[in-house]
């Protein structure tokens, strides 16, 4: 991904997308019923656009990349233009180390983005990535808790999702109330760490039986397949799915892509890499030279500018890596 890049939506994905500091995997297979059938076991058929949203961002000097997972209520226009005004939301807080007034923003435009439609809603999962503190912050909004990876043990685990202090409700998905809390848990990602991202479908794939895979079975057969995560887990994870609808057994599959499901699929998987962008007077330079031309380019297009989060960490760390420690929660692991 190049600087100031947005890149997502909610079409049909299966591609891979390196950011300073992260490799990344997308795979998107949207679910229209009636439309022509899929292959493999199920019946399901698939469309080109669906009602998950997905999107990776990168801010103008490198250091931030954003991640957001959305599984959208609605469908066809509704979810197209919830989409569109994602990435709206996306770009002006591009440049914000801290997502949380990203998610709070989200959430109380998320009546509009409907176009009058007050029954949308979403749940979703926005991670953001800190290349030179290698810190990843996730919160969740009545979302399913993403996956972790540690390369120093070869584990996978649930990574919980973090309540606010306070009594307000929290963590709800986005659009059922306008002044939902949002918490936001963080870690410390080593290279060759990774998280998965996943919507709904996956961890409620269901064996002859009837039984959920669920989150656990989920975190079984990530353990279970002997590959660390990277070009080609995804596909495992599908192909494991698979296996557990035919079968109702957890591990590897043959390799058949998964089918069965009745909704949208979406995983993504980042890993980090050892990229990472240097601070210097250069960068800070040339990173304000982009924010003012991306300034300029969104006035004309009437569009709300990417200007950067107002503080010394977000500002003085694009010139001296001192600047980047900050003084924010401590990070897990």
């Amino acid at each position: 991904m190049q600087c100031m890049e947005i890149w997502g939506g909610n079409l049909d994905a299966d591609t891979g997308v390196q950011a300073k500091g992260l490799d990344a995997w997308v795979y998107s297979r949207p679910y229209t019923p009636g439309a022509a059938p899929g292959s493999g076991s199920g019946q399901g058929g698939r469309a080109r656009a669906g009602g998950d949203i997905y999107y990776l961002t990168a801010c103008a000097t490198g250091r931030i990349t954003r991640m957001l997972v959305a599984d959208v209520s609605g469908h066809g226009e509704t979810v197209a233009r919830a989409a569109r005004a994602l990435k709206e939301l996306l770009g002006e807080y591009a440049n914000f180390i801290d997502q949380r007034r990203f998610v709070a923003a989200v959430n109380t435009r998320f009546g509009d983005i409907g176009g009058g439609d007050t029954g949308l809603f979403a749940t979703a999962v926005v991670a953001t990535y800190f290349s030179p503190t290698d810190e990843l912050s996730v919160c969740s909004a009545g979302h399913p808790p993403a996956l972790r990876y540690t390369a120093r043990d070869g584990a996978w685990r649930a990574l919980a999702n973090e309540r606010p202090e306070g009594g307000r409700p929290s963590n709800l998905p986005l659009g059922v109330l306008d002044d939902a809390a949002y918490a936001q848990t963080t870690i410390r990602l080593d290279e060759g760490d990774a998280v998965l991202f996943y919507t709904d479908a996956i961890m409620e794939a269901r064996a002859p039986g009837g039984a959920l895979l669920g989150v656990d079975g989920l975190v079984g057969l990530a353990s279970s397949l002997g590959v660390g995560p990277g070009d080609g887990f995804i596909a495992a994870i599908l192909a494991g799915v698979d296996r557990f609808v035919r079968t109702g057994e957890v591990g590897a599959g043959d390799g058949a892509d998964a089918s069965a499901y009745d909704d949208d699929v979406t995983l993504v998987l980042v890993r980090r890499n050892a990229l990472k962008p240097r601070p210097s007077v250069a960068l800070g330079l040339v990173g304000g030279w982009r924010v003012a031309k991306n300034v300029v380019g969104s006035i004309a297009r009437g569009a709300a500018p990417a200007i950067p989060e107002f503080s010394v960490r977000a500002l003085g760390g694009a010139f001296l890596p001192g600047f980047n420690a900050g003084k924010g929660a401590r990070p897990r692991g």
